[in-house]
């Protein structure tokens, strides 16, 4: 059985936790409209841990059958999305987060806590 989107996006938030991933976040963006059904966003404090976390979700998404239809971005960038097509997983540094500040972009989504 494939994970629908809501069960990727759990399964990605707790992946990225086994690397340590800070302020994991899950926003449902389905009544909203957005280019995916839901984000996924963690932070990281350095590049080796921004390589971790992609590499632990695309590992564990993969060994539940879901495989990543593209990744942009690299540790250097401080900026790494994984693509499901109904899951966008955003790891980025601590820094570009609250730079950039994705929650407030799309504070209208659902906030998954479970």
């Amino acid at each position: 059985m494939i994970l629908d989107g809501l069960a990727l996006a759990k399964l990605c938030r707790n992946l990225a936790g086994n690397k340590k991933a800070l302020d994991p976040v899950v926003l449902d963006l389905r009544k909203v409209g957005g280019p995916a059904d839901f984000f996924v966003i963690v932070s990281a404090e350095n590049e080796p841990q921004l390589k971790a976390i992609a590499g632990e979700v695309e590992h564990g998404a993969e060994n539940a059958g879901r495989h990543v239809f593209r990744s942009t971005g690299q540790a250097a960038s401080q900026w790494m999305i994984l693509d499901y097509g109904d899951v966008l997983v955003h790891i980025m540094h601590t820094a570009r987060r609250n730079f950039y500040k994705l929650e407030n972009l799309w504070g209208d989504a659902e906030k998954i806590n479970t």
